[in-house]
Formats: structure tokens, C-alpha cells, sequence
């Protein structure tokens, strides 16, 4: 009988040999770590959603942190969840609010191990739920927004954020945030913008993470999941407005724009491995129907795979001593 000439197999026969010919890397430092804070918490408060995360205090925040930078990781984005709500989101303005405060908490625990980041939004701070102000017949006003967007930047850098993340799906926010903070003198902090950002059905824990008052959906600023050419469009554009970075969102179903990006931008590209994600995979786990650790590795791998950078994952501390 004829044999095989070529044979791959001779590439997998040990883990010393495929970790050796492995063409795709997983590294500490290519992991962003998503953060919760809750203003005037005395403890943290669990997500049930999201089974092993938090709601943190100030100081479970500083703890959360520190312990991500021992393990090597990449960087942490902070969101907030604020006391109280108003139709224009006020309190992402305010300097002493739950977010600028959070900033300058982690600023001083972190140091340079870590990238700072921060979600410039009005989302979790409108008591409508919308990520911008709405106008007269309840939509969202798209240049109102981009002024709350260039202010809440400004008030993050000057807090000591190394990146603000925009990610409202404003047309135009990029380079509203830019100008402002340019404007402001704070031209070394750095914008990772959420250019492909769409209205997906994953975004779901995270509601309850942050405590969403959303009414109705997103839909009229969130892009189609039908669509790809109008992803590269946006982070085009992200990318002439000054963006430094550019995001995909959600990850696992949407792996094709991230090659897609990769092949028309020079900046770094980032794929988020949002809630939803992050819970089916915790959820089959408990019920025994998957390996949750090799699930994991293999969910954050293929992201690296596509070609992102950048993985935001609420698995990033636990899996980063893992990675060598």
C-alpha cells in the first residue's frame, strides 16, 4: 500500500514540539483586564451573570489591580457604576465621581506596570440607558453626545488615564476626543477606539454589571451584525480622527473583521471578549458540558489567531500565569 510522503503529524507528536512550531502566541501582556467600581460600596458585589466577577469598592479595586499587574498583564479598562443618574449623564463629568475617582485609585497602585484605561461613555450614567443624550423626540443626539464624550475625556486624563476608550459609536467621537484633548495639553494620552462596536444580543451580562436603566435598544448607532465593509469604514475613519487603536466587538463572532482591520490599518488592533462571551462558557462549565480551562485558551487563542493584538477578557488574571 501506497504511505503518505508528507506527514504533519510528526509536528504535534509531543508538547515540547508543537509548543516549538506553535505560529500563534499568547502572551500576559496582550491582556486587558475589564473592571467594575461601584460607587460607595462597602463590599463587592457579585455579578450573577457573570459568576466570579464583581462590582468592586475602591479598595477591592486597588486589589483587583495590583493583582492583575503581578501577573503580567497588559492592561485594565475601568467602568463605572455611579449612585445616581440623570438624563445627561452628569455624573461622568464630575471629577470627584465614582469613575475619575477609580482612575486615580488605580493610577497610584499600578504605577507604569499596567495601561490605565477608561470607557468614555454616558451609558452607565443616563437614566435612559442610551450611550449619549437624547434630544427633543428621544434619540440620541450624536454632536450633543460628542461634547459630554470630549469632556469626560479630558476629566479622565487629567485624573492620570493613560487611554480613554470612546465607545458610544458616535459618528465623529474620535476626533472630538482628540481636539479636546489635545486642546487640554494632554496630548500623550492615548485613544483606543471602539470602531466596530455592534448590536449584539452578548452585550447582556454586562447590563446587569453596570446596572443599565436601558430602555428600548442601540440599534440607530451600533452596527448591523450584518456588516462588515461598514466596520473597516468606521476604523478608518477612527484612524484618520487620531484613534491609536482600533477594537473590534464583540470577538468570537466576529473574527473576520479582525484580519479585515488588521490588513487595512498600522495601528494596534483590539478584539473584546465581551460578558456574553465570557458567561456561555462559564454557564456550560458549571453544567459540566465543556473543559473550561481549555475552552478558555482556546476562545482567547483563536482571538490572537485572527490577528488582535489586544484581547480584552474578564479571564485575564486568572489565565495569564498560565501563558508563560
Amino acid at each position: 500500500m501506497a504511505f503518505p510522503a508528507d506527514r504533519p503529524r510528526r509536528l504535534r507528536t509531543s508538547r515540547a514540539v508543537r509548543d516549538l512550531v506553535a505560529e500563534t502566541t499568547l502572551r500576559p501582556r496582550q491582556l486587558v483586564l475589564p473592571l467594575f467600581v461601584r460607587e460607595a460600596a462597602t463590599e463587592p458585589v457579585p455579578i450573577a451573570s457573570m459568576p466570579g466577577v464583581v462590582q468592586h469598592t475602591r479598595d477591592s479595586l486597588r486589589k483587583a489591580v495590583a493583582d492583575a499587574a503581578r501577573a503580567g498583564v497588559g492592561g485594565v479598562m475601568l467602568f463605572a457604576v455611579p449612585a445616581t443618574k440623570d438624563a445627561v449623564g452628569s455624573a461622568a463629568l464630575d471629577p470627584e465621581g465614582v469613575l475619575t475617582v477609580a482612575i486615580r485609585d488605580v493610577v497610584a497602585e499600578a504605577g507604569d506596570a499596567l495601561v490605565v484605561m477608561s470607557d468614555v461613555c454616558l451609558d452607565e450614567f443616563t437614566d435612559h440607558g442610551h450611550c449619549g443624550v437624547l434630544d427633543e423626540r428621544g434619540e440620541v443626539d450624536n454632536d450633543a453626545t460628542l461634547e459630554q464624550y470630549a469632556q469626560m475625556a479630558v476629566v479622565h486624563a487629567e485624573a492620570g488615564v493613560a487611554m480613554v476608550g470612546p465607545s458610544g459609536m458616535m459618528d465623529g467621537q474620535v476626533g472630538a476626543v482628540r481636539s479636546a484633548l489635545d486642546t487640554a495639553g494632554h496630548t500623550d494620552t492615548s485613544i483606543l477606539a471602539y470602531s466596530a462596536k455592534y448590536a449584539s444580543a452578548l452585550y447582556g451580562p454586562f447590563r446587569e454589571a453596570v446596572g443599565s436603566s436601558l430602555v428600548g435598544d442601540r440599534r440607530t448607532y451600533q452596527q448591523d451584525p450584518a456588516n462588515a465593509r461598514e466596520a473597516l469604514r468606521e476604523a478608518l475613519l477612527d484612524v484618520g480622527e487620531g484613534a491609536d487603536a482600533v477594537m473590534v466587538k464583540p470577538a468570537s463572532g466576529y473574527l473576520d473583521l479582525v484580519p479585515l482591520l488588521r490588513a487595512h490599518v498600522t495601528v494596534p488592533v483590539a478584539a473584546y471578549c465581551v460578558s456574553g462571551e465570557y458567561s456561555m462558557v462559564e454557564a456550560a462549565a458549571a453544567n459540566g458540558w465543556i473543559d473550561r480551562d481549555r475552552a478558555v485558551l482556546e476562545l482567547l487563542t483563536g482571538i490572537r489567531r485572527a490577528g488582535a493584538d489586544i484581547v480584552l477578557t474578564y479571564w485575564a488574571t486568572e489565565f495569564a500565569p498560565r501563558l508563560g
